[in-house]
């Protein structure tokens, strides 16, 4: 399936990265950050802030949009990836803490999502 889709994206004369294929719909764990981190420099150069949606992920470019969606409660949001990681063995993406919000995983710290590209317009914040 990987390689139709690489496939159709040459057809159609699109330049598709491997890595964006491979994560363009993938099931695992999200854990969020904060606090700590508020202020900080991102990867992307960015200052980071726990009360936006955005997220780290270990491949995906930065700007990407993608939807997260809890696979115990079914919400999701819309993040934009500005950062890196996450460093834990088994995490899939880090999300801030609004998102975490959104998401009902706050308290827990993780939860189990599936993660899905979206479009490049599509705004950080909204349900998806």
């Amino acid at each position: 399936m990987k390689l139709a889709a690489v496939a159709t994206g040459v057809c159609l004369g699109l330049a598709l990265a491997v890595s964006a294929v491979d994560a363009a719909q993938t099931q695992g764990s999200a854990s969020w950050y904060g606090g700590k981190f508020h202020g900080r420099t991102t990867a992307s150069g960015e200052r980071f802030n726990q009360n936006a949606y955005t997220a780290a992920h270990r491949q995906l470019r930065f700007g990407t949009r993608v939807c997260v969606q809890n696979k115990i409660n079914g919400r999701g949001v819309t993040v934009r990836i500005n950062d890196r990681g996450p460093f834990t063995r088994g995490r899939i993406i880090d999300v801030s803490k609004a998102a975490a919000t959104r998401l009902g995983m706050v308290s827990r710290g993780t939860a189990p999502v599936n993660v899905r590209i979206l479009k490049s317009n599509a705004k950080p914040g909204r349900a998806c």
